[in-house]
């Protein structure tokens, strides 16, 4: 077999190996659950990251 078609099979063997990886990946993360998005009201946090901020001066 010509040098080149063996290089070629070589990288899409590798190619998919990746690709199933990836998907396999992707089931995992996505079975954990619902995404809770991050909290928006940043009132309680700011209030106690000013007193360390000022206790710290």
């Amino acid at each position: 077999m010509d040098r080149g078609k063996i290089l070629a099979i070589i990288t899409g063997a590798i190619s998919i190996f990746l690709a199933v990886i990836y998907l396999i990946l992707v089931q995992f993360l996505d079975m954990r659950g619902e995404m809770i998005p991050a909290p928006i009201d940043l009132s309680q946090n700011l209030s106690t990251t000013l007193n360390c901020l000022l206790l710290a001066i």
